[in-house]
């Protein structure tokens, strides 16, 4: 007959005569987690400490994050990309006026970060 742990998928490891419960979260696959992930790791554990403590128990904390990761600096690269065409920042403005074209692009990227915050990371 199942303990009830059992039927809520728990498992045990055999401990010489005791059976001990396997508490620990099922290892995740290791994926890269860089800035974004790690500021939706610090929201999440701010202001939606339930959400973390969920994924955290369920052992799909790791995969969120990297997730997130992927999402954010895809969003992030292609919208810089599509801000840069729109306002005729090109390459050949870097090569004639290298300090115009970094205060072009710096403004892009600030707000295009503004706009990764509030669509994907602090969602």
């Amino acid at each position: 007959m199942k303990s009830i742990f059992e039927k809520q998928g728990g498992t045990y490891t055999m401990q010489g005569d005791y059976r001990l419960p396997n508490l620990l979260p099922p290892t995740e696959e290791e994926r890269p987690i860089g800035v974004w992930g790690q500021r939706r790791l610090n929201y999440l554990k701010h202001h939606r400490k339930v959400l973390y403590y969920n994924l955290l128990t369920s052992g799909k904390l790791h995969s969120h994050l990297a997730d997130i990761e992927e999402q954010a600096q895809d969003l992030f690269s292609r919208l810089v990309k599509e801000h840069a065409e729109k306002e005729g920042i090109t390459e050949q403005l870097k090569a004639t006026d290298q300090i115009k074209w970094v205060q072009w692009m710096n403004n892009i990227r600030e707000r295009i970060i503004e706009t990764v915050y509030s669509n994907v990371v602090f969602v």
